[in-house]
């Protein structure tokens, strides 16, 4: 007999002054309410969610830093608050990791959480999914939410006001969730859930090859445009359902490949740290296509890299001797996404491709020069 399951999915709200929303959503889940986040998040988007708080009659018990990673330490740290605990509803604002370390928080305190992005570089803000890291930055584990955030709430202006190269890192951790669900769900025999996962991630790449060049234009201009949402709301939305859906913490797991098993595995030489996320996984995605021998994927996500200033080479990513290269193989080969491929990973097979993407990437780096 089949088991019961439950399925959610993000709501959202989207615009310049679209905390002025809070009060339609927060109605149905209580009058009081914890903020926690990044310090500058905090500064940022404090005056427009604090008047979307009082215009919502809503009682702030508390409004405090979460600290400065999503560490198990400051998911602690809020779940011993007081102040937290009194709250009906919490509050992530921030990046990522803030969203992430709050998210946490809040699933195992019980309660429902709501998101505020600042910034638009990942899908932490509507999956079912956060990220916790050890003290020295390397991988600790993945936390599965029983539920993804209740409501997600994404001002424009605000991320408008965040710092470029995190949308720019954003479009390039995009980039990836297409080519990896597919990948992991090839072969799959997949049931409804996965397979609209699956299908959802189709919608993902094709945005941001379209939009994404002129969204970092506006971004720069500070320009609240078409191409510009559309761009944020790939980086956040589309991404996170696909997430949501792809993923679960026992049965099956094709919300990511080897385009995140490259990052996560780079985590292990200190050169890659001054790196971001999504600039790395963005690399990640080549090898990935350059491992399953897709030249004409390859050639295409290669060719909008170059475009916009993500990585082709691995000297771009202060990669530079293959000392470095087989450590970061080696942790590679222990990554759970080293597993979510259809076939037998060997070593040499991602050595190989990484090697490939390199010097593909020299070469196009010469050729457009």
């Amino acid at each position: 007999m089949p088991k019961n399951y439950t399925v959610t999915l993000p709501h959202y709200s989207v615009g310049p002054s679209c905390y002025d929303e809070l009060g339609q959503v927060t109605r149905f889940y209580g009058r009081t309410a914890a903020v926690v986040g990044g310090e500058t998040a905090l500064a940022k988007a404090g005056p427009a969610l604090k008047a979307g708080f009082e215009k919502a009659g809503v009682k702030l018990t508390e409004w405090t830093v979460y600290g400065k990673d999503s560490t198990n330490a400051n998911v602690e740290k809020i779940v011993n608050n007081p102040k937290v605990q009194e709250a009906d509803l919490l509050f992530g604002v921030g990046g990522g990791r803030a969203i992430d370390t709050v998210k946490t928080a809040a699933d195992i305190l019980g309660k429902p959480f709501f998101s505020v992005p600042t910034v638009s570089s990942n899908c932490a803000p509507v999956s079912a999914i956060a990220v916790i890291y050890k003290d020295d930055g390397a991988l600790d584990h993945y936390h599965f939410p029983k539920r993804c955030p209740e409501h997600c709430f994404i001002d424009t202006t605000v991320i408008l006001d965040s710092p470029e190269e995190l949308f720019w890192a954003g479009i390039g951790d995009a980039l990836s969730k297409q080519a990896e669900s597919q990948l992991a769900s090839r072969g799959a025999e997949l049931t409804h859930t996965p397979l609209l996962g699956v299908q959802v991630g189709l919608v993902c790449e094709d945005p941001l090859l379209e939009y994404g060049k002129q969204a970092i234009e506006d971004f720069r201009a500070k320009r609240d445009s078409h191409a510009f949402t559309e761009t944020v709301l790939d980086i956040i939305v589309s991404t996170g359902i696909t997430s949501n859906l792809t993923t679960t913490k026992d049965s099956y797991y094709y919300n990511s490949s080897l385009a995140h098993c490259f990052y996560n595995a780079s985590m292990v030489l200190p050169s890659i740290h001054k790196h971001l996320h999504g600039e790395v996984v963005s690399f990640g995605t080549l090898v990935l296509h350059a491992v399953d021998e897709d030249d004409v994927a390859l050639e295409r996500l290669m060719t909008f890299n170059h475009s916009v200033g993500l990585p082709v080479t691995l000297a771009q990513l202060d990669i530079t001797t293959p000392e470095q290269v087989n450590a970061l193989v080696d942790r590679a080969a222990t990554m759970k996404e080293w597993t979510c491929v259809p076939y037998e990973m060997t070593k040499d097979k991602f050595r190989n491709g990484i090697y490939k993407v390199d010097e593909l990437g020299r070469k196009f780096v010469a050729k457009q020069s």
